[in-house]
């Protein structure tokens, strides 16, 4: 049999053998904390933020980021201070102390490391599949367009206005000035793509992909931003009487700084 002070001996290994176990976890725990809170600061600094959220909502990452990066710092001054006086930490730290978990913290680490990973760009014609909206957001919202003088409405107004529209055919010859993305799906005809933009309500997790329908002779390249000035002719499009715009000029032009509309 064991002797007591070999229980003894045994006891405090396994407790030290813990202690390191948690002391471990508390340190990847602070490291997590102020990686997300500067994870944060950087998409603010460098704009990719809105690549991510409504530009509305801007605000609850400023304050995400001053609230990891507090609780790191907090939690780095308490193991700092656990580490100069030991023998409280032996004795009392472990007990008073929650830990948590690898898979709690491996749960938490996933967004930051991919985050930091995958490069942060705005969706685009990759991200629309064969699901673009043509017929989007018939809201009390509409009743707003008609205030918006023609060639200062976007992508998403004129759908409103086309939702809102008895007859279409009253459209017919209206100028149009607007700005997006070159999609094109599979069952277009060359001389046809729409030019499309997404909205978001809060975030990309609730994106909609919207577009007008354009013919154009002169081949763009798919995920191409164009800025077209154009007149509409209601006409067939995929099977549907649509306002299709005829383009009377068709620019190249830089993704915007904002490429997002928000409804």
């Amino acid at each position: 049999m064991e002797s007591t002070s070999q229980l003894h001996d045994h006891h405090h290994e396994h407790h030290d053998h813990d202690h390191h176990h948690n002391h471990t976890q508390e340190w990847v725990k602070t490291a997590l904390l102020l990686g997300l809170g500067f994870y944060f600061v950087f998409n603010i600094l460098s704009g990719n933020l809105t690549n991510y959220i409504n530009a509305r909502f801007a605000w609850l990452s400023y304050v995400a980021a001053v609230l990891f990066l507090l609780l790191g710092v907090v939690s780095a001054y308490s193991l700092l201070r656990r580490v100069d006086d030991h023998d409280h930490q032996h004795n009392h730290a472990d007990h008073d102390h929650e830990h948590v978990s690898w898979a709690g913290l491996l749960i938490v680490a996933i967004p930051l490391v991919l985050g930091t990973l995958v490069p942060s760009r705005p969706l685009g014609a990759a991200a629309v599949g064969s699901d673009i909206n043509t017929n989007a957001f018939t809201t009390t919202e509409n009743a707003t367009t008609f205030t918006i003088a023609p060639l200062q409405r976007n992508v998403l107004d004129w759908i409103r206005v086309f939702n809102v529209t008895d007859d279409l055919t009253t459209l017919n010859g209206q100028e149009a000035d607007v700005a997006g993305f070159v999609y094109r799906d599979s069952s277009f005809p060359d001389n046809q793509f729409m030019v499309a933009r997404f909205t978001i309500s809060c975030c990309v997790a609730d994106s909609t992909a919207v577009g007008l329908p354009v013919v154009w002779d002169e081949p763009l390249a798919e995920d191409t931003w164009v800025q077209i000035l154009g007149r509409f002719q209601v006409e067939d499009f995929r099977g549907e009487q649509r306002p299709v715009l005829h383009p009377i000029t068709v620019e190249q032009i830089e993704q915007p700084e904002h490429p997002y509309l928000y409804p």
